[in-house]
This record gives structure tokens, sequence and C-alpha cells, in this order.
């Protein structure tokens, strides 16, 4: 209940900061015309790729957790979010292309705007981009596309606390050179925004082991525990955000089966709360093997 609970207002959030960013967009778009600042325009376009990718969030988020484990996907759907973020990260690096190219174009045939409006414009964009940030920060938790999303946001509000700025010299300076150089400027933001959001989407998709669980703490955190002789085999991997994996054969004295059924929750309580590990799957093997049909062992007898 308190998950899905989390998950709902982590939808209802992301909903609300895609209308909203939707809203910033549409506005600075139109300020982008009216002032003939491609900066503007620019920070509009990247305000739309960032609305398309709240919204690819939100259905990510709703299809990763109320859709149930099947008999072919049998850990669910929570990469799905993994998936929405690389194409969150495609559609960025496309617009930074179209920006870098007009922005080129711009300086070779510079062209005044009006910069009053531009930094008003920029300003209401930023005010509510700050905003939504806010929200976002508070339901982040360790939702990739949320955190994504967070990240988008806060290079929105960058950009538009660069145009701004920008705005304001163009008034008093009459700089022709500076709109374009903006528009650089925010590509430059967006390329930082997809290293990281692909980066983060490759180390699921690679199953790599989380920063906070890494192997050999694992394994130590295993080892020390009584009834263990060692830990072989042993694998972490994110199955999705927030969601992680471990796998491992246990090497253990002759043990009878209930004890091996002690040491496996200890195991699991452990596992769960010091590296939030959910899916947690043993093998247990002894160092010497009997007839007794109690001991767990799984070694070949010699005989």
């Amino acid at each position: 209940m308190i998950a899905e609970a989390r998950s709902t207002r982590t939808t209802l959030t992301l909903g609300l900061a895609f209308v909203l960013t939707i809203a910033v967009a549409l506005f600075e778009l139109g300020g982008g015309l009216m002032t003939q600042s491609l900066a503007l325009l620019s920070d509009a376009a990247h305000v739309f790729m960032d609305a398309f990718a709240l919204g690819i969030a939100v259905v990510a988020n709703v299809e990763a957790n109320r859709r149930p484990a099947t008999a072919r996907q049998t850990f669910g759907f929570a990469r799905l979010e993994v998936l929405a973020a690389l194409a969150n990260g495609g559609l960025l690096f496309a617009i930074t292309v179209l920006i870098v190219v007009e922005a080129v174009h711009r300086l070779a045939v510079p062209q005044l705007p009006a910069g009053g409006l531009m930094a008003f414009f920029a300003a209401v964009g930023f005010i509510t981009n700050l905003a939504i940030g806010w929200a976002l920060l508070r339901a982040a938790g360790d939702n990739l596309n949320v955190k994504a999303a967070l990240f988008h946001v806060a290079s929105d509000a960058l950009g538009s606390f660069a145009v701004v700025v920008g705005g304001l010299f163009i008034l008093v300076g009459r700089i022709t050179w500076l709109d374009p150089l903006l528009s650089l400027f925010i590509s430059v933001i967006i390329v930082i925004g997809i290293v990281r959001v692909v980066r983060e989407a490759a180390d699921v998709l690679l199953e790599s082991a989380p920063a906070h669980a890494a192997v050999p703490a694992v394994r130590a955190r295993i080892r020390a525990l009584d009834g263990v002789v060692d830990v072989h085999d042993l694998h972490v991997w994110t199955l999705g955000p927030g969601s992680y994996a471990l796998s491992a054969h246990v090497l253990l004295p002759d043990s009878r089966i209930s004890e091996a059924s002690a040491l496996l929750r200890r195991i699991d309580e452990r596992m769960r709360g010091e590296f939030g590990i959910t899916h947690v799957t043993l093998q247990f093997e002894c160092e010497t093997c009997s007839d007794d049909e109690r001991i767990v062992c799984t070694q070949v007898s010699s005989r």
C-alpha cells in the first residue's frame, strides 16, 4: 500500500510537471516569435522536448507499476522507465542539432531581438521551472525518470536564467551576437543532460551493480554472518530504478534444513535493510556431505 501510494503521488507530480512544462514551452514559443530571439525559441524547443520527456515518464511510471509480472516478463515492467529515459536522450540530441545549426546561421547573419521582452518571457519560464523542480525534487526518490525529469527542469531553469541575463544585456548594449551565443550555451546544457541520462540508463541495461551495493561490500556482509563459510558466484544487478537483485552460492558447514532456512532469512533481511536488495536468490553448498537427507548439500558424491 505504501509503495502504491508513493507511485500514485509520483505519477500525479509528473503529470502536473508535464502540464506546467507545456505551458512554459508555449509561453516561451510565443515570446520567441514576438521578440525574434533565437535563444528564447531554442529554450522553448528545449522545454517542449522536456515536456515530451515528462509525458513519456508519466506513461512509463504508470505502466511499470500497474502492469504485473507475467510468465515472460517475470520481473515486471520496471525497465520501461529505462527505455523511456533513452528515448528522452535521443529526442534531446535531435533538437540540439537543430539549435546549433540555427545558431551558427544567426552568427553569420545577426539579428537584434527585443531584449526587454525576451528577458520578461524568460523570467516567467525561470520562476515556473523553479516551482516544477521543487515538486519533482520531493518526489524523486530512486525513480530514474523522475531524476531525469528533475535534471531536465533544472537545465530549463538554468537556460531561462541565462536568457533573462542575455536579454537585459541585449536591451542595454544592443549586442547582436549574444542571442545565438546563448543558444549554443543552451545546447551545451542539453548535451550534458543527454550524457547523464543515457549513462544511468545504460548501467541498468548492462545490469551493473548499483554504487551503494558494490559486490565486495555485499560479499563481506554475507561472509560476516555466523554459519557462512564463504560466498562465490555472487551477482548483484539492477532490475529497474530502485529495484535490485542478488544471486549467490553460499558455502556452509553441515547444517540441517531448519538452520539453513534461518540463515537464509538473516541474509535476506541484511540485504534488504543495508542495500535495498529485494530479490535475493541463494544456493547453499556444504563443505562435507552425508547420507542424511535433511542436510543441505549440492556436492556430487565421490563414491
